[in-house]
């Protein structure tokens, strides 16, 4: 499995407009990807209603991961932490949004 941890950075967590970005960033990547956090197993990043109703908050830590059989079916698993640094990278500078 492949694994990026990041934190939330816009103040209203992962809803509305943050989460919409979000979700949007990840379908184009065209791979099945997960966030989770303590406490939440992993929901579907594509879907917009799993993520605003996971309640990422502002601050709070998560994890983005694409399973194993998609690493070895689908993806490199360098093309896969790319993937999943660059959705890292778009939560952490969600403050700004």
């Amino acid at each position: 499995m492949a694994t990026q941890k990041a934190v939330v950075t816009a103040s209203v967590g992962l809803h509305a407009r943050p989460a919409a970005v979000f979700v949007r960033a990840v379908t184009a990547t065209g791979l099945p990807v997960t966030i989770a956090k303590d406490g939440i197993s992993g929901v579907d990043a594509r879907s917009l209603l799993q993520v605003m109703t996971a309640d990422f908050h502002h601050g709070c830590e998560v994890e983005l991961a694409i399973s194993e059989n998609v690493l070895e079916d689908v993806v490199s698993r360098e093309k896969a932490s790319r993937v999943l640094q660059e959705l890292g990278e778009l939560l952490e500078s969600q403050g700004a949004v």
